[in-house]
């Protein structure tokens, strides 16, 4: 099947990987519903910005757990709240 595969910036990434992030925010709007929204994914796979394919360092590779759509305010989207799908990072599971 499919594998979902999203970039993050170091920042984000080393936080999933500790597990202290477990969900990662993509705005709901055409170009991530049409990714996201009823798709039946079996991995996510998170990269540390756009690593070369051999450095398995800069990926988190989990089974692909499902998403919940939130109402959030974050500062990478600004100070108004806005409708995001909270992508599911399980990284014990």
């Amino acid at each position: 099947m499919a594998n979902l595969q999203l970039a993050v910036n170091g920042e984000y990434f080393d936080q999933m990987k500790s597990g202290e992030k477990t969900e990662e925010y993509r705005l709901v709007n055409p170009y991530w519903w049409r990714r996201i929204h009823g798709k039946d994914y079996d991995r996510l796979i998170i990269t540390r910005g756009y690593p070369k394919r051999d450095d398995m360092s800069k990926r988190i590779d989990i089974p692909y757990d499902g998403y919940e759509i939130k109402v959030i305010t974050h500062p990478h989207f600004g100070d108004k709240p806005v409708k995001v799908f909270a992508i599911k990072v399980n990284i014990n599971g």
